[in-house]
């Protein structure tokens, strides 16, 4: 990752160099682009979804997705054919829990994913499974192998990112910046709480975007253009000079952004009706299963 600028360092974070962006290690072991950007979206969602059932704030989730992704950004980064996505997803998870004022317990953290990768669970996603306690039950035996595993797996991970665990959040940011525009008082109308609402849903749909944008723009760049789009959503006159220099965003990273959040959830339902009836792969089995059976149909 490239160094955080000095200004504002508080509110940065490392950004992907453009070397990182054009290689990665799963394209050198033989993973297509295509299926790399599904099983990054794959296990976001199940790091997503994993987070809200261990009762996670957003905040914490999303400091968790960013992880994610950053350790399989670059050629030396991680590989989905060596480094599982629900392993690293379970890692990052445990991680940004612990360096937040609410970690979690690794035999949660366990139990949970065992919950989201049984069967009737990953059959039925996003949509709620059928009750079946003996297809996620964890005995003890297991729980210890997959423990060694998630601890395993977290020293794989903070030593791919050198340790750099920061990660800054747009969220706060930009309901800090919706304040000071004057468009969410302190006692806000049912408009204001729309467009805090729209905002926040593109902050979190960026979080699955295939330009990696959190890898890519810094957290000030990223507020202002979901607060954009999303008064011209609800309908909320903002300044109508160039207010985004006040927070120090060039017009042509607020265009870039404006067009890619817009992008992201035709994006995610193409992904969606791609696998609809099958899963994506998560762990390195399932990917090297996939990459046979795409040699095959080739």
């Amino acid at each position: 990752m490239a160094p955080e600028p000095e200004r504002l360092s508080s509110l940065s974070n490392p950004l992907a160099t453009v070397e990182q962006l054009s290689n990665s290690s799963s394209n050198l072991d033989g993973v297509s682009p295509s299926l790399e950007s599904s099983i990054r979206f794959a296990g976001l969602q199940l790091t997503q979804a994993a987070g809200i059932l261990l009762r996670m704030p957003q905040e914490v989730i999303a400091q968790a997705m960013v992880l994610f992704t950053r350790f399989y950004t670059g050629s030396e980064g991680g590989s989905f054919r060596i480094n599982g996505a629900k392993d690293v997803s379970a890692a990052s998870l445990y991680i940004a829990a612990k360096l937040s004022a609410d970690p979690r317990t690794t035999r949660s953290v366990c139990n949970v994913y065992a919950y989201m990768m049984s069967e009737p669970t990953r059959k039925a996603f996003p949509n709620s499974p059928t009750h079946d306690p003996k297809s996620y039950y964890l005995s003890e035996g297991n729980y210890h192998v997959a423990r060694a595993l998630l601890l395993q797996t977290e020293t794989i991970v903070l030593r791919t990112l050198a340790f750099d665990t920061k990660v800054v959040v747009p969220h706060h940011l930009a309901l800090t910046y919706l304040q000071t525009l004057g468009v969410f008082p302190a006692v806000p109308s049912p408009k204001s709480r729309t467009i805090a609402s729209r905002t926040l849903g593109y902050l979190n749909l960026a979080l699955f975007s295939s330009q990696l944008l959190y890898t890519t723009h810094q957290p000030i760049a990223l507020a202002v253009a979901a607060i954009y789009l999303a008064a011209r959503e609800v309908g909320v006159k903002l300044p109508s000079n160039e207010w985004w220099e006040v927070f120090d965003v060039e017009r042509e990273d607020l265009g870039f952004l404006v067009v890619a959040l817009r992008s992201c959830e035709a994006w995610v339902r193409a992904e969606r009706e791609r696998w609809r009836g099958r899963s994506c792969p998560l762990t390195v089995d399932e990917v090297a299963l996939e990459l046979e059976n795409e040699i095959s149909d080739a």
